[in-house]
């Protein structure tokens, strides 16, 4: 799941940078470490991809309001609360 949503929001993060007219890094690893605003509403479109992946819906609530400064922060913030999400209602770690 996380290579997925990582995958995603890189892919993301690329379209946006190019109508911008931004030149990001080549490497997949570098770009997700690059400053660029996530926006919070693209997140939580990003999650509605992921969700039939993984079997669950999230509530918007697990995206912070106000986006992030870069796919990792955004990692960083998503992922223990999808983990904490799917152990409530599946009743243990995907």
């Amino acid at each position: 799941m996380e290579a997925c949503l990582r995958a995603e929001l890189i892919e993301t993060v690329k379209a946006e940078a190019s109508v911008r007219g931004i030149a990001l890094p080549s490497a997949l690893a570098d770009t997700a470490k690059t400053s660029f605003q996530v926006d919070s509403l693209v997140v939580v479109s990003v999650l509605c991809v992921v969700e039939p992946i993984i079997g669950l819906e999230l509530p918007d609530s697990v995206v912070r309001a106000g986006g992030y400064a870069s796919v990792d922060s955004a990692l960083a913030h998503l992922l223990p609360r999808i983990e904490a999400h799917w152990i409530k209602k599946k009743g243990d770690k995907p």
